[in-house]
């Protein structure tokens, strides 16, 4: 087995040497980064459990103080937040491609008003229709209420194209609005109101709402490890293959020359 042609030498003066250690530093270094960061996502998936944890025995915050404490220089992220607001009527972004234990469904957020702007509370799952034209039919929250829930900031997802979202404010008979992407920034012109550039999850204990069966972290640290893990091997046996392959070219070539020259 070979992986270059016989009459090729990867003797060090030989330029197709430097094109397999150029090949293989690129992949066996590429690879090691896909470890590492793998490594990495583990890591801060611990830091942000334990955080987790810790919020957990904290009363919440009012959203004033949560807000203060980000001009500090504070992550929020997951931190408890207590807030009151009147909810917009009918106001509801449907998030799309939502699962709960395989059956397709849609998260629902709804418009907080707050005293000058707005915030988005993921209200949580409901089932999908099976006509895809169809969005569920959902009594939306009404009123004023004192809520209590956990920042979550947002990550952006991998999406093929933008959205393709009304460039102004939606009439009354436009909502709700299917989305792919929560994006507060680009709802606010919707609503004629500035978003806060986070949502709110909404407390699991309290009594509005639809299915609670959001999970902070998704993906666990271990499976992180266990990724970065098969990446590591990955480049291992790589380097190992190129390093064989290319001593037993070399063998094989002098083979080749003695022959020849007898």
């Amino acid at each position: 087995m070979t992986f270059f042609p016989p009459k090729f030498s990867l003797h060090k003066k030989s330029p197709v040497f430097w094109f397999w250690l150029l090949f293989t530093l690129l992949v066996f270094s590429s690879l090691i980064k896909l470890g590492l960061w793998q490594s990495q996502r583990a890591e801060e998936k611990d830091q942000r459990l334990a955080r987790i944890s810790e919020y957990k025995l904290q009363q919440a915050r009012p959203l004033t103080r949560v807000l203060a404490l980000e001009q500090q220089g504070l992550d929020i992220n997951d931190m408890p937040v207590s807030l009151q607001g009147k909810f917009a009527e009918n106001v509801l972004f449907f998030l799309d491609n939502q699962l709960d234990r395989g059956r397709p469904g849609y998260r629902v957020y709804q418009v907080l008003q707050l005293e000058r702007d707005a915030v988005l509370v993921n209200l949580g799952w409901v089932p999908g229709s099976v006509n895809r034209s169809l969005l569920p039919q959902i009594a939306p929250v009404t009123g004023a209420h004192n809520l209590r829930g956990n920042i979550r900031k947002l990550e952006p997802g991998v999406m093929l194209k933008q959205q393709d979202l009304p460039p102004g404010p939606l009439a009354a008979n436009a909502w709700p609005l299917r989305v792919q992407q929560i994006e507060p920034e680009k709802f606010s012109p919707l609503i004629a109101r500035r978003l806060l550039p986070f949502v709110v999850y909404l407390d699991k204990n309290e009594a509005l709402g639809y299915k609670k069966n959001w999970q902070a972290v998704v993906m666990p640290p271990e499976k992180h490890r266990a990724y970065a893990f098969q990446w590591f091997s990955l480049a291992t046996a790589f380097l190992v293959l190129m390093i064989w392959a290319s001593r037993h070219h070399n063998k094989q070539s002098q083979v080749n020359n003695k022959v020849q020259g007898h």
